[in-house]
């Protein structure tokens, strides 16, 4: 996944966790999808910033990965 399509995928989740964060009430099911929303936004942006990592070091951004949950859910904000 390039630069830009981490972007895009970022952007839909934003977009997505907002437009749940502002139908009033949540269902069960609704505040499973915003703890997933959350988590899958977490991998994007930590697979991004390994990506810029490796190319401000001269290594290939290819062959950055996104991390399991367990690990990025355990970063300080």
């Amino acid at each position: 996944m390039t630069d830009s399509e981490l972007l895009a995928r970022i952007s839909e989740l934003v977009n997505e966790e907002h437009a749940l964060e502002n139908q009033g009430s949540h269902t069960d099911d609704d505040r499973a999808r915003l703890d997933q929303l959350q988590v899958a936004l977490d991998q994007c942006w930590d697979l991004l910033r390994q990506r810029r990592a490796r190319r401000e070091f001269g290594e290939n951004p290819d062959d950055a990965q996104a991390r399991p949950t367990d690990v990025v859910e355990k970063y300080k904000q």
